[in-house]
């Protein structure tokens, strides 16, 4: 909200999460829809962009999410995904936009993380 979309919603399957969010967004004075549900199995939400953060720190995810976000993809979505460098990022289908050095979940020591774009779906 404070980058100036008119509009934010952010769902997660964790409700801890969801209630983090929503602390967030208070804490920062910003209005936030927040949604506790799965989205993974059905078709893109209707926003103009999907951001996902961290969803590739298991094979299960993965299999599950990047059909999903190449769903949303083909669908003409923006995709920016967010990730620690996770082994099952599907790389090879993204483009890097940026690296940051932060620190991984229950480590204060920092390491690269990557913010990538979905690259469109090669048709034909």
């Amino acid at each position: 909200m404070k980058a100036g979309a008119a509009s934010v919603l952010a769902v997660d399957i964790d409700p801890h999460a969801v209630v983090a969010t929503q602390l967030n967004a208070e804490a920062n004075d910003v209005a936030v829809e927040t949604l506790h549900v799965d989205l993974l199995d059905g078709p893109p939400p209707a926003v103009e962009v999907v951001l996902a953060g961290d969803l590739f720190y298991s094979r299960a995810l993965a299999r599950r999410s990047l059909p999903f976000l190449r769903r949303c993809s083909d669908a003409g979505l923006s995709v920016v995904i967010g990730d620690p460098g996770r082994a099952t990022l599907p790389r090879s289908r993204l483009r890097q936009l940026a690296t940051y050095d932060v620190p991984d979940f229950g480590s204060a020591v920092a390491r690269p993380a990557g913010v990538h774009v979905l690259r469109g779906h090669r048709r034909g």
